[in-house]
């Protein structure tokens, strides 16, 4: 039965935690997932302009006060669309990961990963743009709110590395992540006003710069490239969200 629209969570239902999710209740996690799939259906189906609150909760069979409990507005929709599609991405690069060791391909799979697992999400990609752009959003990918989703990403790349057989220069190690996590970013970018049959020029940008990635990452071990290195480090150091406040981006061979 739907509960009334004003009607706290019940007793089965647990408050979620700082991040939206319930640490205690599963059926509260079923809950929340059941909203946010039905929230990325509409949005595939009718785009993101379109679809309300209000119908997100009426398809999902809960109240349109459920649905707030779970997600504060729809803009709050897209944050749980970066942790899903975050996860979907890992899943779907597990082979690449552990498979052939040159880093062109390893980071070409990476990427065309991304690209397949975003498909379906593509008519509403510019609210990522919008998003982005607004430095006061909460949403945004470099917010402090973000943090799970952009670690799960830099993640990924950092293994895309550490699998590699090219080995990058020591003093990059530990930020290149990041660095290409900003690669990743772009891509993003340029895939949300790809208008192209099946982002073909997204996959195309992908094919012409994963081998340009790779050759840079591997020249940085050029003894003549040094002091361009060591000044890459020290503006990554400063400037990339969140590299700072991690002693270990810094570290390295003195």
């Amino acid at each position: 039965m739907v509960k009334d629209e004003n009607s706290p969570a019940g007793p089965d239902e647990a408050r979620p935690a700082g991040d939206g999710r319930s640490a205690k209740a599963p059926k509260s996690e079923q809950t929340r997932t059941l909203i946010l799939r039905t929230a990325l259906r509409l949005f595939a189906e009718r785009g993101y302009d379109r679809t309300t609150m209000r119908a997100i909760a009426q398809e999902a069979g809960v109240s349109v006060g459920n649905a707030y409990y779970y997600f504060a507005s729809k803009e709050h929709l897209v944050q749980g669309f970066y942790d899903r599609i975050a996860a979907e991405h890992e899943a779907a690069v597990l082979p690449v990961l552990a498979g052939d060791p040159d880093l062109t391909v390893r980071i070409r799979g990476v990427l065309l990963g991304w690209l397949d697992v975003a498909a379906p999400y593509h008519r509403f990609g510019a609210q990522f743009f919008k998003n982005a752009a607004d430095p006061d959003s909460p949403l945004s990918p470099f917010s402090q709110e973000s943090v799970a989703a952009r670690e799960a990403a830099i993640s990924i790349h950092r293994r895309c590395l550490a699998g590699a057989s090219t080995r990058p220069d020591p003093e990059l190690e530990h930020i290149l992540p990041q660095l290409m996590w900003l690669m990743q970013m772009g891509l993003v970018l340029f895939w949300v006003h790809d208008r192209s049959e099946g982002a073909e020029r997204s996959r195309r940008l992908v094919e012409r710069t994963a081998p340009l990635a790779a050759r840079a990452i591997a020249l940085s071990r050029f003894r003549v490239l040094r002091p361009l290195v060591r000044q890459i480090h020290a503006v990554l150091l400063e400037f990339m969200p969140g590299a700072a406040a991690r002693p270990s981006a810094g570290a390295g061979p003195g």
